[in-house]
């Protein structure tokens, strides 16, 4: 009986953790900051990577997306699922390097990619965990972003715990009909293989009961008339009028650009690019 009653609370822990990220229930500072600057912010880190080789200067964009992080107030599931990645992704070098014939300069290469990737992986989850489906789709409805891409993203968002609740049902409804393997097998492999099982079964029903979700809600927003309020001006100016440019937008964006400015002064004065070792 305890056994289960772990089970279901990490299985709701794991299901609340996703509706915290999906609604940025958790705040922190670019949760209150206008959407649109957001993006701006976003895409200030997700490109300036790219554009170079010096891993100090990665090194230091690493960092400051690091502590963008810490300021988002990011989940402990995103962060592990992230932190996991990341040390598989070390592995992966170290492997490639020892046994693919691989060396230093494999090694440094792979990880400039790694520094460019976590860079853009931290600020993305630093900006969309402190969006909600309604400012994300006001965001880009006010840059000029077709109407239907804008709703997609906001239905997108909502149908989220739609589908986490009837994944959660369909689950459970199997668990209760399957009986568990009467051996664990070595290390639980065949309890493993049994919960797979019924994780890729628990998907088809879930396609059904969606398809009929969708069709209500489209139906719904329709007799509403949410496509020519995205589509007419007036609707437009309405539903965008709380969103405005504040002091606090204008400070974050100027100082991340600062510190991307000094990442790359100051990997002028020690640069280290991953030839530059071998010499």
């Amino acid at each position: 009986m305890a056994r289960k009653q772990r089970d279901v609370l990490s299985v709701e822990w794991v299901k609340l953790e996703l509706i915290r990220t999906a609604y940025a229930t958790r705040g922190g500072l670019f949760s209150v900051m206008d959407p649109r600057m957001v993006l701006g912010w976003y895409l200030i880190l997700a490109i300036i990577p790219w554009f170079t080789h010096n891993l100090t200067v990665l090194a230091v964009l690493f960092v400051v997306a690091a502590i963008s992080v810490a300021l988002a107030r990011v989940g402990p599931l995103i962060l592990a699922l992230f932190v996991f990645g990341l040390l598989t992704e070390a592995v992966y070098i170290f492997i490639a390097a020892i046994f693919f014939g691989g060396d230093l300069t494999t090694i440094m290469a792979l990880l400039e990619l790694t520094l460019k990737l976590g860079t853009i992986s931290m600020a993305s989850m630093a900006a969309f965990v402190s969006l909600d489906p309604e400012k994300l789709s006001d965001a880009l409805l006010a840059l000029r972003a077709p109407a239907l891409l804008a709703f997609a993203v906001s239905y997108g968002y909502r149908m989220l715990p739609i589908l986490v609740e009837e994944f959660n049902t369909v689950f459970d409804n199997y668990r209760l009909r399957s009986a568990p393997p009467e051996k664990p097998g070595f290390l639980g492999f065949r309890s493993i293989a049994h919960w797979i099982k019924m994780a890729i079964l628990a998907f088809y029903p879930i396609f059904l009961n969606t398809a009929q979700s969708v069709r209500t809600t489209v139906e719904a927003l329709e007799t509403r008339g949410f496509t020519y309020a995205t589509v007419d001006q007036r609707g437009r100016n309405i539903r965008l009028a709380y969103l405005k440019v504040g002091a606090l937008d204008l400070a974050v964006v100027a100082v991340t650009i600062i510190l991307v400015a000094g990442a790359f002064w100051f990997g002028q004065l020690w640069p280290v690019y991953h030839v530059d070792l071998l010499r």
